[in-house]
C-alpha cells in the first residue's frame, strides 16, 4: 500500500524539483521510456528500482529543502514592556496588541516575561493596580540566536510560550508556536503588526 502511495507520487515530486524524465532516467540507469510508463502506473517496477527512484527523489529534496533557521522564522516586531510600568499600563499594552504574552526589559535587558496569567493574578489582589511589572514578571524566555536550527525550536516551544531571537545582547525577533509552524510548513511569513505573542 505504501508503495504504491510512493510510486503515484514520482511525478508529482520529479516536477516539483524541476528533474526531467532524463534526469531521473539516468540517475537509475533505466530509459525514459520506461520511466514515464511507472509514473503513468503502466508497469510495476522492481523493489529494487523503486528503492533507487524514492532515494534519488530525496536526496534532491534534502539537497534544494532548505534549512530554517530561528532568524528565518522569527517575527522581527518585537513589543516589549518595560519593567518599571504600571500593571495597568501593561495590561492596556497587551490588550491593543492581544498580546497574551510579552518580554520584561530592564536597561535594554530581558529580565523575564509578563503573562496574562500573572497579570490577571495581581490585578485581583488589593495592592495589584499599584503594582509595577518586576514585581509579577515570570522567567524570561529561553533565547537562541539567528542561526539555530528552526526544526529544534519545536522541542523548547513545548514548553515555553515563545522563544526570544539575540544577536550580541540585542533583541532581534521572537518566535512563537504559530510562527513555528507557518515556517516549517512553508507559509509565507506576512504577519500583521497587531498579531498576539501567543
Amino acid at each position: 500500500m505504501e508503495s504504491s502511495r510512493a510510486l503515484a507520487e514520482i511525478r508529482k515530486r520529479r516536477l516539483s524539483l524541476g528533474l526531467s524524465l532524463g534526469d531521473l532516467a539516468r540517475a537509475v540507469g533505466r530509459s525514459d521510456a520506461t520511466i514515464s510508463r511507472i509514473e503513468r502506473g503502466q508497469i510495476r517496477p522492481s523493489y529494487d528500482l523503486v528503492q533507487r527512484i524514492l532515494g534519488f527523489l530525496e536526496e534532491q529534496e534534502g539537497a534544494v529543502a532548505p534549512h530554517l533557521t530561528a532568524a528565518d522564522v522569527m517575527r522581527s516586531e518585537v513589543v516589549t514592556v518595560p519593567g518599571e510600568a504600571p500593571l495597568h499600563a501593561a495590561a492596556q499594552t497587551m490588550e491593543r496588541g492581544a498580546f497574551s504574552q510579552l518580554p520584561v526589559l530592564e536597561g535594554g535587558r530581558v529580565t523575564g516575561a509578563l503573562s496574562e496569567t500573572a497579570l490577571l493574578r495581581a490585578l485581583g489582589q488589593p495592592k495589584g493596580r499599584r503594582a509595577r511589572v518586576r514585581d509579577v514578571q515570570e522567567p524570561a524566555y529561553p533565547q537562541v540566536d539567528g542561526r539555530f536550527p528552526a526544526d529544534l525550536l519545536a522541542g523548547i516551544l513545548t514548553r515555553y510560550p515563545a522563544v526570544l531571537v539575540v544577536e550580541r545582547g540585542a533583541v532581534r525577533g521572537i518566535v512563537t508556536k504559530t510562527d513555528l509552524i507557518r515556517g516549517l510548513r512553508g507559509t509565507p511569513l506576512r504577519r500583521p503588526t497587531q498579531e498576539s505573542e501567543g
